[in-house]
């Protein structure tokens, strides 16, 4: 059983919205006790955390693991080693494998997989329609007693509003997450890049930032006729972000994220039609960028997620707009999340926030704290440490980042899950 105590900590708390140097104490599998004097005599095995960061584990939601049906892209072990390398100790794995997480069969495989291969926590959405057609739900009650924490179809959009809103219905009478991709399926289909200048030079077929904005105002209209939970995977453009305001304003179950790569990338990134920049909704303009770091800045926005999407040499290797889309992003989530503390733009308190606390607190977790009695799910890391990246270094086993060869900083010390430490930098 674990008992640690972590001295000279520079102690990130998200709950507080504090940064302070301290101490914190845990036993068994919790956070026992926590200050900013000189540490008790416990008899505690002493961890001197030398002044780097310790912070709550970040919760990250909507990661892909490409079991079953295409394990060479990405394993439950695989996956979960890359997570504890990245700071990262719950992943909220995606339903978009093949075939579909869509039956109590399938998510207990999974359930069992990820149990017996991954050093972290691994808690799984379902499908919210069979197959991910959106034709038919699924039923949502069976897999609610399976295990699901939250269902989605991931990135096909449920065109058929009744079908949407009969699942949004059912949903809320099993008090059930609905997480959801806004866009408008017909506008952004087949779309590699944002509409403008920049995307028509490059000859590459483009899709407006409104289809984002037009996908979250039906959403918002059914969230009011059913009154469902709801949380949008990504808001990426300053249009969308008036309609998620008066959406909380007006009262409605509702939160929102978006993915590091829309938080550090832009347009201009796919220059050189580099695949590994083609993720999906397309990087946006720097407008948008920035528009969007304020509002996880106030709040607006609540959770960062890696939206880890492993695929292979042969899935990228191909023209820019054929090429499959995604990244991978559970080891880089953290040091390209510190680029927005390094600029100035987000405090550490504020970044773990949005990557711990509130996904956290949107899944009824009682992790991403450091209060005591919270689970001991830590990341100690160094923010200032400077590193060149190489995705061949990457514990995924596909290596599709758009920051290969990049200059980053900030890395992970030690990575501990229930009080058990699951990674240390070599």
């Amino acid at each position: 059983m674990s008992n640690l105590i972590f001295t000279n900590a520079r102690l990130i708390d998200p709950e507080t919205g504090t940064d302070s140097t301290g101490w914190l104490h845990v036993t068994e599998d919790r956070i026992a006790a926590r200050g900013e004097s000189e540490a008790p005599d416990t008899g505690a095995q002493v961890i001197d955390c030398g002044g780097h960061c310790l912070a709550p584990g970040i919760v990250d939601i909507g990661v892909k693991v490409c079991e079953p049906g295409e394990r060479h892209k990405e394993s439950y072990k695989s996956a979960g080693l890359a997570a504890a390398a990245g700071g990262v100790t719950t992943i909220i794995t995606r339903p978009d494998t093949s075939p579909a997480i869509d039956t109590p069969e399938s998510l207990e495989f999974v359930t069992r997989r990820a149990q017996a291969d991954a050093p972290v926590n691994v808690l799984p959405m379902a499908a919210l329609t069979k197959g991910r057609e959106g034709r038919e739900m699924t039923e949502i009650g069976f897999l609610q007693d399976a295990g699901a924490v939250a269902f989605t179809d991931c990135d096909h959009v449920v065109a058929n509003t009744k079908v949407f809103s009969r699942a949004l219905t059912y949903a809320r009478s099993c008090n059930a997450l609905v997480i959801a991709h806004p866009q408008e399926p017909g506008l952004s289909n087949g779309a590699a890049a944002t509409s403008g200048k920049f995307a028509a030079l490059r000859g590459l077929p483009a899709v407006s930032p409104m289809a984002e904005r037009m996908g979250l105002d039906r959403d918002i209209a059914l969230l009011e006729m059913t009154g469902a939970q709801y949380h949008a995977d990504q808001i990426t453009t300053a249009r969308a972000l008036p309609a998620l305001e008066r959406a909380k304003r007006n009262g409605l179950d509702i939160t929102a994220g978006t993915s590091i790569h829309h938080l550090t990338l832009n347009e201009l990134d796919v220059a050189d039609y580099r695949t590994f920049f083609k993720v999906k909704p397309p990087l946006r303009s720097e407008d948008d960028r920035q528009a969007v770091i304020e509002a996880v800045r106030t709040g607006l926005i609540d959770t960062i997620s890696s939206m880890h999407t492993p695929q292979d040499e042969e899935s990228k290797r191909l023209p820019f707009e054929e090429a499959a889309s995604g990244a991978v992003a559970l080891e880089t989530l953290l040091p390209a999340a510190l680029r927005l503390y390094h600029s100035g733009q987000l405090d550490l308190p504020t970044l773990f926030r949005a990557m711990a606390l509130n996904p956290a607190k949107r899944l009824g977790l009682d992790s991403g704290r450091l209060s005591e009695g919270a689970p001991a799910d830590l990341v100690l890391f160094d923010p200032d440490v400077p590193f060149l990246l190489d995705r061949f270094s990457l514990r995924s086993k596909s290596q599709n980042t758009p920051f290969d060869g990049q200059r980053m900083q900030g890395k992970v010390t030690a990575t501990y899950v229930a009080g058990q430490e699951v990674y240390r930098r070599p």
